[in-house]
């Protein structure tokens, strides 16, 4: 079964190249050239991932990403989102409005597949172990890719899930950011670490309580600790 990719991007060769690239690579496209119409067909067709230009008429990217990302029903639908490429700034705000990635225009067609590819390998593999992990009053489902604190869901998005996962099946170890991005983005080391970073600084808003258990160690990288009785 073909793998649903939705593109939503306003510029007709943007559209012509990212839909003759991801045919190619075997993937079912469709197209919306707004952020309302976007959004809409999401909630209609819920597509494998979406590819979502930054700039958009109508609701920006930013927003549609956000709606979203807020919604139960969508949370778990991989976000990459096309940003220019000398904005950082823009960059951050797609991560932290909860982008599962990003490419910067203008992109290498081989590259924007590759994400598409490993976002979805990515997905399948964190939820292919039906296993439980509870752990002082955190339980992360595998199966339903679902985090909960004492009962209380928590609404992450599939990469927060899977960074949540790899730290704690490594807790009181120290991951560094190039460990992050080959265990939980699946890229080589040396892309930009600022993207584990970003998702780490929403993964602590998120866990409320549990959030000072989430170690920065500085030059490091990464450790999730445990209580003095686990």
């Amino acid at each position: 079964m073909e793998d649903t990719v939705l593109i939503v991007e306003d510029e007709a060769d943007v559209v012509d190249l990212l839909r003759y690239n991801l045919k190619r690579a075997g993937f079912k496209v469709l197209v919306a050239t707004s952020g309302d119409a976007g959004l809409t067909a999401v909630r209609t067709h819920r597509p494998d991932i979406v590819v979502l230009d930054l700039m958009l008429p109508g609701m920006s990217g930013l927003e549609v990403c956000r709606a979203l990302k807020q919604d139960p029903k969508t949370i778990h639908i991989p976000i990459l989102m096309l940003t220019a490429k000398d904005e950082q700034k823009d960059r951050v705000k797609g991560l932290e409005t909860g982008a599962d990635d990003y490419v910067g225009k203008p992109f290498s067609p081989r590259e924007l597949v590759l994400r598409v590819q490993a976002l979805l390998r990515r997905l399948r593999t964190t939820a292919a172990s039906t296993s439980l992990i509870e752990l002082d009053g955190l339980t992360l489902d595998k199966s339903s890719l679902q985090a909960r604190i004492d009962g209380e869901r928590l609404e992450l998005t599939t990469t927060e899930f899977k960074l949540l996962i790899t730290l704690v099946n490594n807790r009181g170890r120290t991951l560094g950011r190039d460990d992050l991005l080959r265990d939980v983005w699946g890229y080589s080391p040396g892309m930009d670490t600022r993207t584990v970073d970003t998702h780490m600084r929403r993964l602590r808003e998120k866990l409320l309580g549990h959030a000072p258990r989430l170690e920065t160690v500085r030059g490091e990288g990464y450790r999730f600790n445990v209580l003095p009785d686990s």
